[in-house]
């Protein structure tokens, strides 16, 4: 049985001998074991690195004015049931005549259509996919920050009226996303756990 006599490892340094040093600028020769402070940086406890600002486990959070995009295209569209209901019998009466009540009850109608409009949009059809009409048009995409999932219709509906909250105070809340490094808005996202990722 040898004691550390014998051949030495031509791959071992001798003693007294340091091992190769990287090259002025930067990474260690090939070949030789990554050196402290080289490469990528190590992940955080747990095996996760953090991501920078506007970016969501590696994907790209939608800014500012495409949130603002996808909120009035589908504000209009939600919108139009209830404006041609004002058109129609809201302004165009004379004074003193009484539009009937038949007309009364087709623009309560509209109303509804307008309120049907947008369940289906916000509530059920961004629940399911992550995608209302407008954010389609924009390749906009919400999910649950707990597994980058849709988040399903009765938790959107939630969403959409905590954004009430977003609304007080001069609208601070909807403006939140524009310094926020995560892009939400300060009650509907943050308090649902939410983001909006941008898939174009």
């Amino acid at each position: 049985m040898t004691q550390g006599y014998g051949p030495q490892d031509p791959n071992q340094p001798g003693y007294g001998q340091q091992p190769p040093q990287a090259p002025y600028g930067g990474q260690p020769p090939y070949g030789t074991p990554a050196q402290p402070g080289y490469g990528p940086p190590a992940p955080a406890a747990g095996g996760y690195v953090a991501d920078p600002p506007g970016y969501y486990m590696g994907r790209t959070l939608a800014n500012w004015p495409q949130r603002v995009g996808a909120y009035l295209i589908d504000n209009l569209i939600e919108s139009i049931p209830a404006f041609l209901a004002v058109i129609l019998f809201g302004g165009g009466n004379q004074p003193g005549q009484n539009p009937g009540a038949g007309a009364g009850a087709v623009a309560f109608l509209l109303y509804l259509v307008s309120l049907g409009v947008w369940v289906y949009n916000r509530a059920i059809l961004q629940g399911r996919t992550g995608q209302s009409w407008g954010k389609q048009v924009l390749n906009l995409r919400l999910v649950r920050m707990a597994d980058g999932q849709p988040m399903g219709g009765g938790m959107a509906a939630v969403r959409d009226l905590v954004h009430i909250l977003d609304g007080l105070l001069c609208y601070i809340g909807f403006l939140w996303p524009l310094w926020d490094a995560r892009r939400q808005t300060l009650f509907a996202d943050k308090i649902m756990n939410t983001v909006v990722l941008s898939e174009g």
